[in-house]
């Protein structure tokens, strides 16, 4: 099956079923001499793995990383990076009774369209579990953009919407995100969400979310300005999450209801740096998102990817069966009442792998 690469300069990867007995991924392009040990990827991992709340599914995996090539001594080596994530916790029976069934809202039915032939088990290939070598990559990507550009670069993800219920962005604070299951900004939205999911869990349902993943510190310049645009990499990196279904950059679609005086950013002079263009310029609003004409500004990069809600549900749903059988069907095992939480640290190492990418097509083109 084709398709399981992304990237150019900095590509990866990745292999492995969520029921097989492992998963793992190949980054290749990595430059040599950049300090990275298993710890650098493990505390990105422990972010993203399951279990670690009521909220997300209950399959218990450690998702302990191991670098089997590529670095020697706490070093890159310059060859292709190659991590492995061992499966410890499948219960491979939980899907034994929907094996010849249509899940709705899964990719059952498109796979056994395409292939004839379909690894039933949690979803298989085209299950999440993949993303933990996205975040593992993710991870590597982070190394690579503290080493080229110091530790200036920070890339940040946060929940903003759950269901039906926003955050509040007047009470925005960073602070607050590591300090609930919920990657949630806003502290009374994280008590709201605890309750509204408990009685989401307990009905057997899900809903969706939106994420917002922010990254601070850019110099200008990264991107180019037609078919290697820095957002339009980054939407294409986004929108292969699993479930994903929207992307915006900046505004996104609320630009379409707003002025053209009130949706460009104005500039005024300022010293050069990243933060404000790093050519002398200050931009006095941030409506773009940190892109303009594909190619960064040195602003925050940001964007929002909306999740539709987590397939597997409890509830009872009509589909059909692979010998075309009208049946009704319900998911059983372990699932996440929110998706959206555990793709948080996805989005981020997602936007980590574009700028790494970007930033080393850059110095190819342009050097320094």
């Amino acid at each position: 099956m084709d398709g399981n690469s992304f990237g150019r300069l900095f590509r990866f990867t990745t292999w492995g079923e969520s029921h097989g007995p492992a998963i793992g991924c190949v980054v290749d392009g990595v430059p040599p001499r950049v300090p990275v040990c298993e710890a650098d990827i493990q505390k990105w991992l422990d972010r993203r793995r399951p279990g670690t709340s009521r909220f997300t599914t209950q399959r218990r995996e450690p998702d302990e990383v191991r670098i089997v090539s590529g670095v020697f001594d706490g070093l890159t080596t310059g060859t292709p990076v190659a991590m492995v994530i061992e499966n410890v916790d499948q219960r491979s029976k939980d899907y034994s009774e929907i094996k010849d069934r249509f899940r709705p809202g899964h990719a059952d039915f498109t796979y056994q369209a395409k292939y004839g032939i379909r690894d039933y088990r949690g979803g298989g290939r085209s299950s999440a579990r993949e993303t933990a070598m996205r975040v593992a990559a993710g991870g590597l990507a982070r190394n690579v953009l503290r080493h080229l550009l110091g530790d200036g670069v920070t890339i940040r993800g946060v929940l903003v919407q759950v269901g039906e219920h926003r955050i509040d962005r007047d009470l925005w604070d960073w602070a607050a995100v590591d300090q609930n299951p919920f990657f949630s900004p806003d502290r009374k939205a994280a008590a709201l969400w605890t309750d509204y999911l408990d009685g989401i869990r307990k009905a057997g349902s899900s809903v969706g979310a939106v994420i917002e993943v922010v990254a601070s510190g850019l110099p200008a310049g990264l991107g180019e300005p037609i078919y290697g645009k820095l957002d339009s990499d980054l939407a294409a990196a986004l929108m292969s999450i699993n479930a994903v279904k929207g992307v915006e950059i900046g505004d996104g679609f609320a630009a379409a209801g707003m002025r053209g005086e009130d949706a460009h950013d104005e500039m005024r002079a300022g010293n050069a740096g990243a933060g404000n263009g790093g050519q002398g310029v200050r931009f006095l609003s941030n409506h773009a998102g940190g892109v303009l004409g594909g190619i960064s500004t040195g602003q925050d990069l940001v964007a929002r990817f909306a999740v539709k809600p987590t397939s597997s549900i409890l509830v009872s749903r009509r589909s059909v069966s692979a010998t075309g059988e009208e049946i009704d069907v319900v998911t059983k095992g372990r699932h996440d009442p929110c998706v959206g939480i555990r793709a948080v640290p996805v989005g981020e190492a997602m936007m980590a792998v574009v700028l790494a990418d970007h930033l080393l097509r850059h110095r190819a083109q342009c050097g320094g």
